[in-house]
């Protein structure tokens, strides 16, 4: 319906700037609507008229989420006039918050709509932007609903910049042309998000996370360059729910692609449901008027207690910093704010009591150019701590996985020190020592010696149709190593190491995780998902220099023998010595350990072997 249809009915609506910002008193409340659907020519114009009645009003306090424009109201030039709060920081207001001259007011987010509703967050102006009413007189909030429509219901003026441009948008959306003040007819193009372009680490970030992720997850996703990174690489899932707070270029691709489908959700099911839309024009274009996505409010789409009603809810965020303990921030460096305590939170903890969810917490390893390290001892002082260590699963860099749930703060330590940048890796070390969070005589092996060599990583099938994964060990796999000789039977022990010593205690353990990868390979054959990893097979070969060849050894759980693993583990490790130049192995087999020397003999090495008190002494040479 055409804009002249309405001014016909209301013309007191369509009122000249003077008349619309002239009901702006000091001390009022002045709501902005949020991020890339502010109204950027209203600001401009309440700008516009306070440089032309300087003395109109005093005081007057600016309200909103976050602001991706211009923030003329937080400079120094408009203080007499404006009082700037931030329920989020940006870019644009982030300095004046930190030099006192704005607020900013820390909340979870979806508690802020019962803010307007108590009284406790006054709204006496609200400056929206909308879609063009309908046949019947319904506007659409379009990319912001989030507290937009809760400061909306309770402003006593409410001001709303009409733009063809905004996309009419499904869901708790609406507003009738009724409850508007004034209408500004302005049609421009709306603010988008471009996050910085990363071609090295975000995907590294990406592939990882994406192996967390299952067909039929219903999954949250925060914004930047790291989410996006991850959602590049969920093209290969199938049948994902998305309930989230935001929704970015990135998820809509995925639509696009039959990727998100909805079909599996218990909540919701069939709809893609978020509260705000950053992107760019194209993704806009395909939320107008589409059935299949919902915008809702914030307290809705945000509350812990509706997120966990979803079954498998992933929720995937990011951090400023993390220390070894498993608490991080994302709102503040040191004393220095830096976002908000957002909505983070509320999807983290929604999706722990979520029936089957997990919780990831995405970064990069350092920042300010790899000078700084994200893991850290401990947070700086200051720092608010965003996410408390119940809070996450899973923590992932460019350099792994780390899994956190139900692990002692030592074994946290270490699954975080194996995922920093290799240069800090040291120092981590030293500060957990001193720390008293992990073993005092804890070795380590710094430098390109001690990386976690991702290239080796390999799934292999045996003969009986096993589907193994084989991966180098880490350093933080010392319970893992553990629990696996441990389940050894005492034949199997003695057959493994010709020694009746039972114990394996964390100073025997150190010499199969502590490797260097360099001059040694030890092979883990796993089975079992990210955090859930059980060790059936272990396998190792360590070089001698002098022979260009090297000692091999290999051990199978008892209740996996005769499946094939043992088979494919010296397969494999046959492999990548021959691909390092290596002429062949060694090994030290019991007589009575048929089996074992029975795996070495099918593998048509040319073989030697000499009996030593009861023990073979093989010398095994690859076939040219």
């Amino acid at each position: 319906m055409p804009l002249d249809h309405w001014r016909g009915i209301y013309p007191e609506k369509f009122a000249a700037e003077d008349v619309i910002f002239g009901r702006i008193h000091r001390g009022d409340t002045i709501f902005i609507g949020s991020a890339c659907a502010e109204p950027q020519h209203l600001v401009q114009g309440m700008i516009r008229y306070v440089k032309s009645n300087p003395k109109a009003f005093f005081d007057a306090e600016v309200l909103h989420v976050r602001s991706l424009g211009v923030a003329p109201y937080a400079t120094e030039k408009f203080k007499q006039n404006f009082r700037h709060n931030s329920f989020f920081i940006g870019d644009s207001t982030r300095d004046a918050v930190n030099t006192g001259a704005a607020d900013y007011t820390p909340i979870f987010l979806y508690q802020v709509p019962d803010l307007f509703r108590r009284g406790l967050a006054r709204v006496d102006v609200a400056l929206i932007q909308t879609s063009p009413p309908d046949f019947h007189g319904y506007m659409s909030l379009g990319v912001s609903v989030d507290i937009v429509k809760a400061a909306v219901e309770k402003a006593s003026v409410v001001v709303a910049q009409v733009n063809v441009q905004m996309p009419r948008i499904h869901g708790d959306t609406f507003l009738h042309i009724d409850d508007i003040d004034f209408i500004v007819p302005r049609d421009e193009t709306l603010l988008e998000y471009s996050p910085e372009a990363d071609t090295e680490i975000a995907p590294r970030i990406g592939k990882y996370v994406a192996r967390l992720i299952e067909d039929g997850d219903t999954i949250q996703v925060g914004y930047g360059t790291i989410p996006n990174a991850i959602l590049a690489n969920l093209s290969e899932k199938k049948h994902l729910g998305i309930h989230t707070e935001l929704i970015s270029d990135g998820i809509v691709e995925l639509m696009k692609k039959g990727v998100i489908d909805n079909t599996r959700k218990n909540v919701n099911r069939g709809k893609t449901v978020a509260t705000f839309c950053m992107g760019h024009r194209a993704t806009y274009e395909y939320l107008h008027d589409n059935p299949s996505i919902e915008f809702r409010t914030i307290d809705y789409t945000n509350n812990p207690l509706v997120i966990a009603q979803h079954d498998n809810m992933v929720a995937i965020n990011s951090a400023l910093e993390i220390d070894l303990t498993g608490q991080a921030t994302a709102e503040s460096i040191g004393r220095t704010f830096h976002s908000g305590v957002g909505g983070q939170a509320d999807f983290m903890r929604g999706a722990v009591l979520s029936r089957g969810g997990k919780t990831i917490l995405a970064m990069q390893s350092t920042a300010a150019s790899d000078v700084v390290s994200r893991i850290v001892p401990s947070l700086k002082e200051g720092a608010g701590a965003t996410l408390i260590r119940g809070d996450i699963h899973y923590v992932v860099t460019e350099y792994g996985i780390a899994y956190l749930h139900g692990k002692t703060i030592r074994e946290r330590a270490m699954e975080l020190i194996a995922i920093a940048h290799p240069k800090f890796r040291p120092s981590l070390i030293s500060e957990a020592k001193k720390a008293g969070l992990i073993y005092q005589d804890q070795a380590f092996i710094p430098g390109e010696r001690g990386i976690y060599p991702e290239e080796l990583e390999s799934w292999r099938t045996t003969k009986t149709g096993l589907t193994i994964f084989f991966r180098p060990v880490k350093i933080s796999d010392e319970p893992l190593l553990k629990d696996f000789f441990y389940s050894l039977s005492d034949d199997a022990m003695y057959r493994r190491f010709i020694s009746y010593r039972k114990d394996m205690p964390h100073e025997r353990l150190q010499d199969f995780v502590v490797i260097d990868y360099t001059t040694q390979v030890e092979l883990l054959a796993v089975m079992g998902e990210e955090g859930k990893e059980e060790i059936i097979g272990a396998g190792q070969y360590a070089i001698d220099e002098a022979a260009h060849a090297a000692e091999v050894a290999f051990a199978v759980r008892d209740d996996h023998h005769n499946q094939g693993i043992a088979t494919e583990l010296l397969s494999y490790l046959t492999y990548l010595a021959r691909r390092q130049g290596l002429l062949g192995f060694t090994a030290e087999v019991l007589v009575e350990n048929r089996p074992m020397l029975h795996v070495f003999e099918k593998m048509g090495f040319d073989m030697e072997k000499r009996i030593e008190s009861g023990v073979y002494e093989l010398k095994m040479a690859f076939n040219k």
